[in-house]
């Protein structure tokens, strides 16, 4: 009768880490994925086939921010300035890091502002990198 017992309790147990780790491997994700990094950027994470939507329209605006900062730096820049738009972004000139002054409402770009385009990418005054993106 002991022995009995001693099986039903040990595949309860077998049973309930199996029903854990199925749990937790679902609460986990997908490990080929894409997620976003401390500026707001997507990275891709494991070895993902597809792109989505959303990474592909920001990798795409993110390059063209690069291009509006080569460009403006050909012409000369100053610091909190609009370097422009890229497609639903708005791009802006900051310090790197970052003062209060680029928080300032008059040195982001009128179309953020006032609601015509609904994300920003802040490119850094020194050398363009990225510093947020929004």
């Amino acid at each position: 009768m002991k022995k009995n017992k001693t099986i039903w309790i040990i595949g309860i147990v077998v049973l309930a880490l199996f029903v854990l780790a199925v749990i937790l491997s679902i609460l986990r994700g997908s490990e080929d994925s894409w997620i976003m990094d401390e500026k707001g950027v997507w990275i891709m994470h494991g070895n993902t086939t597809e792109i989505p939507d959303y990474v592909g329209n920001q990798q795409t605006a993110l390059n063209c921010a690069n291009d509006l900062y080569a460009i403006q730096g050909l012409r000369g820049m100053h610091e909190s300035q609009c370097l422009g738009s890229c497609y639903d972004y708005a791009v802006d000139l900051v310090y790197a890091p970052r003062i209060d002054v680029d928080n300032l409402a008059e040195n982001q770009c009128a179309a953020y502002r006032n609601g015509t385009l609904q994300h920003f990418i802040e490119v850094n005054n020194k050398n363009g990198d990225i510093v947020r993106v929004v």
